[in-house]
C-alpha cells in the first residue's frame, strides 16, 4: 500500500472518529434528557402530563420514522446556517446528532421504563422530592441499560457516518465511495469494511464492560 494511500486511511479514520464522538455526544446528552422527559411525565409517574407526553411520544416516532439519507438532505439549510457549509467532516455532525436523538431516546427510555417502582414508591414514601427521585434512583437504576443503549446507538451512528460519505461528509464512508466504488478498487472497499467492524467491535466490547463494571446487582 502506497504511503499517500495510508495517509487518506487515516484521515478519513480521524474524520469518522470526529463526526462519531461529536455527534455521539450531542445525541446522547439530548437524548437522555428527552427520555427523561418522556418516562417522567407519562402517566401514573412522577410529573404526570399525559397529553403533553403522548404528543411528544408521536414526535419521536415521527422523527425516527425518517430515514437517514432524507434526513440528511431535508436538514440542509439547517446545517447550512450551523456549520456555514453542507460538505465536510463537520457538516455531518448535525444530520448524524439528528438522527440519533429519538433513536437513543426510546431505548433510554426503556431502560428508565424497567426501573422497579417499588423503589420510586419507598422514596417517595420517604419524602424525596420527585427531582431528587430522577437524580438519585432512577437515573442511577437505570444505568447499565442507558450505557448499553449508548453503545448500540454509537455503533448505529458509525453506520449512519459511512452513508454520510457518500455525499462528501469525508471519513471511511467517503473514501470507500470515491476509490473502492468509483474507481473499482475492491481492495479499499474491503480495507474500509474491516477496519468498521474493528471499529465496531472495540465499541461494543468497551459499552459491554463498562455497563458490566456501573451494574450493582451483578
Amino acid at each position: 500500500m502506497s504511503t499517500p494511500l495510508i495517509d487518506k486511511y487515516i484521515q478519513a479514520f480521524f474524520q469518522t472518529l470526529a463526526m462519531v464522538s461529536v455527534s455521539a455526544f450531542i445525541a446522547i446528552a439530548l437524548g437522555l434528557v428527552l427520555a427523561v422527559v418522556l418516562t417522567v411525565t407519562a402517566p401514573r409517574n412522577l410529573y404526570p402530563r399525559p397529553r403533553f407526553h403522548r404528543m411528544l411520544s408521536i414526535a419521536v416516532n415521527v422523527c425516527r420514522a425518517i430515514p437517514f439519507i432524507i434526513l440528511l438532505i431535508a436538514l440542509l439549510p439547517v446545517t447550512r446556517f450551523i456549520v456555514g457549509t453542507t460538505l465536510g467532516t463537520w457538516a455531518a455532525v448535525v444530520p448524524l446528532a439528528a438522527n440519533l436523538i429519538p433513536f437513543y431516546a426510546r431505548i433510554a427510555q426503556v431502560s428508565l421504563n424497567d426501573v422497579d417502582g417499588g423503589l420510586i414508591e419507598a422514596a417517595r414514601a420517604m419524602g424525596c422530592k420527585r427531582w431528587h427521585i430522577v437524580r438519585h434512583v432512577l437515573l442511577p437504576e437505570a444505568l447499565p441499560g442507558i450505557i448499553g443503549g449508548m453503545t448500540v446507538s454509537v455503533i448505529a451512528m458509525v453506520n449512519a457516518s459511512a452513508m454520510a460519505g457518500a455525499v462528501g461528509a469525508g471519513g471511511l464512508g467517503d473514501l470507500a465511495i470515491r476509490y473502492g466504488y468509483e474507481r473499482y478498487e475492491t481492495r479499499v472497499m474491503f480495507e474500509v469494511i474491516v477496519i468498521l467492524i474493528a471499529l465496531v467491535s472495540v465499541i461494543q466490547f468497551g459499552g459491554e464492560w463498562l455497563a458490566r463494571r456501573v451494574d450493582h446487582r451483578r
